[in-house]
């Protein structure tokens, strides 16, 4: 199983909207996805209707030893499978000050779950904290969606040196890959801004931005309907195929 973490330390640069797509593109060539909802917001996780009271079981449990087959969620799609964000998520950052050994936990439940899926997606939050270090600590590639603004250029180089920091303490290298998200060819900022991601050293740059597109911001249609289309969703079509033509690079780090 690959595991693909998809993080930026800056929300609203499509994160979530960049997960589901990759998911339901792999899921198109019959790839078995995992889904995991890092971000006790929960957005991926109410884009697929999951009710939240009862608290469904979910990416809390993990912490607490639970295997993966014993969590996940099915969802409409046959090849797609869901870690549900619950609430008591929140409490974890105040745990693994009293209990080490949490920055752990993810890569050990998915090292348990290796036979069951092809891959797995790990739809991170905009901070710094637990959560994103476990999935840094568990993940084959690091994927970054960076909406092309010169503002979001902070949070890609935040992103960028806590992938470092982590990726000292890991006993494989970590792969880095920008996937350029809300392009707009028209204006001047966007075309810089991507020119500019392409000059970060030793990090891969999607040659396929992510367009603007209004159907994009429709979660819970991206999560449920049968059939996407848009040239939105033909553009992260184009993202996945460079993402697996790269996965050499990928088998070489890990």
């Amino acid at each position: 199983m690959r595991i693909w973490a998809i993080a930026n330390q800056k929300g609203g640069v499509g994160k979530t909207t960049s997960s589901l797509c990759l998911a339901r593109c792999m899921a198109d060539l019959d790839h078995r996805v995992l889904l995991i909802d890092l971000d006790p917001h929960g957005s991926l996780t109410r884009a697929f209707g999951v009710p939240t009271e009862p608290p469904p079981k979910g990416t809390y449990d993990l912490f607490n030893g639970d295997s993966v087959e014993s969590v996940a969620t099915t969802t409409s799609h046959a090849c797609i499978d869901l870690l549900a964000a619950q609430p008591a998520m929140a409490t974890l950052e105040r745990r693994s000050a009293t209990q080490p050994g949490l920055g752990l936990a993810l890569l050990r439940a998915l090292q348990g779950a290796a036979g069951r899926y092809d891959y797995a997606l790990l739809d991170c939050p905009p901070t710094l904290g637990l959560l994103l270090v476990n999935a840094l600590a568990a993940c084959d590639r690091l994927i970054v969606p960076t909406q092309t603004d010169p503002l979001a250029l902070h949070g890609l180089e935040g992103m960028l040196r806590t992938a470092a920091m982590v990726e000292r303490s890991r006993s494989r290298p970590l792969v880095r890959q920008i996937l350029p998200t809300l392009f707009d060819r028209r204006t001047r900022s966007c075309l810089e801004t991507l020119e500019h991601l392409r000059t970060y050293p030793g990090v891969g740059v999607c040659p396929s931005p992510i367009p603007m597109d209004t159907r994009l911001r429709d979660a819970a249609a991206l999560a449920t309907h049968r059939h996407l289309g848009g040239r939105g969703v033909s553009a992260y079509r184009d993202a996945l195929q460079w993402l697996l033509e790269t996965a050499p690079a990928e088998q070489e780090a890990a």
